[in-house]
């Protein structure tokens, strides 16, 4: 059996194993090269030394022995640590495996990203000039343009990260089409903005009022388009099940999903803190986690989160519709043409 294989089937258990964390974001670094309007994570800087490589893998042993299948590696630029290199091939071993960038460094670090998963290029907008706006650092575009291509051409796989916001509301259609037509699949966030205390794990959104979506019409509008795209191509990476649920937010303003932070997710950060989503309180450490994790202070925690409707982050709703044994199989059914982890299996 390949490597390949032994991964694949070794997620595929840990998929159908019940009351799992299946997915995590790490947010390895408050580091970041760029300064985007709607963002927080630059404006704040930090003294504290983040977790050495060995700390950092140590925490990824725990995790796969607690039945995580998916981390995604963000900051901040995850890539600016000197030793994202030995992170990612130690991640890409066990874990269905992504990483961001804003496309300023992905094309010096293309020999270690032929081990990950995804590689999430953050590009909002097809229009140079607004997406330099938004980035808040000029050059930006065509970075990120010259990044997609380079990683496309050399066969990694890269898949294109908008956040859709109002600023870019209408042309997202155009977008996919943009990138779908070269065989790019597009990974997408909603613009939204931190509600949390000063004890927040990691902030992240800021608000902004020129992203803010207003026009909510047009997102039930292209919640139906994507819809219907989706059966006639390939690469648009989000589920019925979450468009559905973004479209019933802003047609009705009801939620169909409840949180399950601390459930079938959950956070850490540059420190190894552990919390159910950025926005909430750290509740322990990575390294703490396994006492935690089936204990009757995170039962607590998770019956309080659950009432939570305090943000519409697209990650936290997608965790939360598929963060179950039934939604992972979900997942799998409704991208199956675009899953690299099953492949190697039935290709045998």
């Amino acid at each position: 059996m390949t490597l390949a294989s032994q991964k694949s089937f070794s997620i595929m258990k840990r998929s159908l194993t019940p009351n799992r964390p299946y997915h995590v974001q790490w947010f390895l670094t408050r580091k970041c090269n760029y300064r985007c309007r709607g963002c927080q994570v630059w404006r704040k800087n930090e003294k504290k030394e983040e977790l050495s490589t060995h700390k950092i893998k140590k925490g990824m042993d725990i995790l796969r022995n607690l039945g995580v299948i998916e981390i995604v590696f963000t900051g901040g630029n995850p890539l600016l640590r000197d030793d994202i290199d030995e992170i990612l091939k130690y991640a890409s071993k066990y874990f269905i495996t992504t990483i961001y960038d804003n496309g300023s460094l992905a094309v010096e670090k293309m020999d270690v990203l032929r081990n990950v998963d995804f590689v999430a290029i953050s590009l909002d907008t097809l229009n140079e000039e607004l997406n330099d706006y938004m980035k808040g650092v000029p050059g930006s575009w065509k970075k990120a343009m010259n990044a997609i291509d380079t990683l496309l051409k050399d066969r990694i796989p890269v898949v294109v990260s908008p956040t859709i916001s109002q600023m870019n509301l209408h042309e997202i259609l155009e977008f996919t089409k943009h990138f779908t037509d070269q065989g790019i699949p597009l990974w997408y966030c909603l613009y939204g903005y931190d509600f949390s205390s000063e004890n927040s794990l990691f902030k992240i959104g800021k608000r902004q009022d020129d992203l803010r979506i207003r026009d909510k019409k047009a997102v039930v509008s292209l919640c139906n388009a994507l819809t219907k795209m989706k059966r006639e191509r390939s690469g648009i990476l989000i589920t019925d099940k979450t468009l559905n649920a973004i479209r019933g937010l802003f047609e009705t303003g009801r939620r169909i999903w409840q949180c399950k932070a601390l459930q079938g997710f959950l956070m850490i950060d540059h420190h190894g803190r552990v919390a159910g989503c950025h926005c909430l309180n750290p509740v322990t450490s990575i390294f703490e986690l396994p006492k935690t994790w089936d204990s009757p202070e995170f039962d607590l925690l998770r019956e309080k989160y659950q009432k939570c409707d305090k943000c519409a982050f697209l990650c936290y709703i997608f965790y939360s519709l598929h963060g179950s044994i039934r939604g992972n199989i979900e997942v799998v059914r409704d991208q199956w043409k675009n899953s690299r982890v099953v492949l190697p299996i039935l290709d045998n």
